[in-house]
């Protein structure tokens, strides 16, 4: 009788097992990237429609085409809703980051300096890193409190040597974009605690954003106001911000999210400043400084650090026993 051995046909190769994770990984970095360069686009677009739409009137138009583009995109990918109780904090978290933090920052923008807000909002990540250690139980891995402070460091970096605006600080932009930074940490957290409890990405961003434009509604009037009076150009950047920074960016954050701790994405947008100036620059002609290319390096340099990982040591194979060592055990 012939005996087969049915091992290896049963485990699949270690190669393929090893290239597993590196394909997730190359698609957590492609969305990402995604992520990253479309929300740096988007202060390209505020910049373009901001003077002809209010902040409540820019928040509005660009989260009713963001819900209709990502209305698309979970009808495509399959609509799974979340338990029943978890309905509220889908809410809370839907009108706290789609609502609560555009009017926040877009009114800040309207009275601070952009160097000025990103150094306020972008305290933002920080404030991730270190809720997530304490509450989500990500640990405080040493690549990320090393790496979001020299990120941090170059944002301050950008911001002293970009500001547009001049006089006294207003402490009302301030605390605007301090409350967008609050509800960046505080949706982030949210956000990553609905995930792991098993919320499917896309349908957690498709119902986010609805809430967050339902919230908006009552500046339906002020939108049909500057609709007829707002050039096409800045019409189209507000449809820009919708489809683009809004739809398919917080789609892709949402799946980088699920796959990384709360704080190690966060950190990652710390990239955000130093894509915008280039883009500024590229797009808008706006030449930077060269501290702003040494902030723009430190951002890189921060983000890069945050995305370490300990290498564990090699485990290697049992030796086998060398005959003449082994002690006799015949009796």
């Amino acid at each position: 009788m012939t005996e087969t051995t049915a091992g290896p046909a049963q485990e699949p190769a270690a190669s393929d097992r090893a290239a597993a994770p590196r394909r997730t990984g190359a698609l957590v970095l492609i969305a990402a990237v995604i992520t990253v360069v479309l929300w740096a686009s988007a202060f390209i677009g505020i910049r373009g429609a901001g003077p002809h739409f209010d902040p409540g009137a820019l928040a509005l138009l660009r989260m009713a085409v963001g819900t209709v583009a990502l209305t698309v995109i979970a009808l495509r990918r399959g609509v799974r809703l979340p338990p029943r109780r978890h309905w509220l904090l889908v809410a809370v978290w839907g009108v706290g980051w789609f609502c609560v933090y555009n009017l926040a920052l877009n009114a800040a923008e309207h009275t601070l300096d952009a160097g000025t807000a990103a150094m306020v909002v972008n305290l933002a990540p920080l404030m991730v890193v270190v809720f997530s250690g304490l509450f989500l139980r990500e640990g405080f891995p040493k690549p990320l409190l090393i790496g979001a402070p020299i990120a941090f460091a170059g944002v301050v970096l950008i911001g002293l040597n970009s500001s547009t605006k001049s006089g006294a600080l207003d402490i009302a932009g301030l605390l605007l974009a301090l409350l967008a930074a609050v509800m960046y940490a505080g949706c982030t957290l949210l956000q990553k605690h609905l995930l792991s409890a098993g919320a499917d990405a896309t349908t957690l961003t498709w119902l986010g954003a609805a809430a967050g434009t339902v919230a908006l509604l009552p500046w339906t009037g002020s939108l049909v106001g500057a609709l007829q009076t707002a050039p096409l150009d800045a019409t189209l950047w507000v449809v820009y911000l919708g489809v683009f920074p809004t739809a398919i960016a917080f789609t892709t954050w949402a799946y980088v999210l699920q796959r990384s701790t709360a704080g190690q994405t966060s950190a990652t947008t710390y990239v955000v400043p130093a894509i915008a100036i280039l883009l500024s620059w590229l797009i808008l002609g706006e030449v930077p400084t060269p501290l702003m290319f040494v902030g723009g390096a430190l951002c890189l340099l921060g983000v890069l650090v945050t995305r370490l990982r300990r290498r564990a040591a090699p485990i290697s194979p049992a030796a086998p026993a060398d005959p003449a060592t082994e002690p006799d055990t015949t009796r």
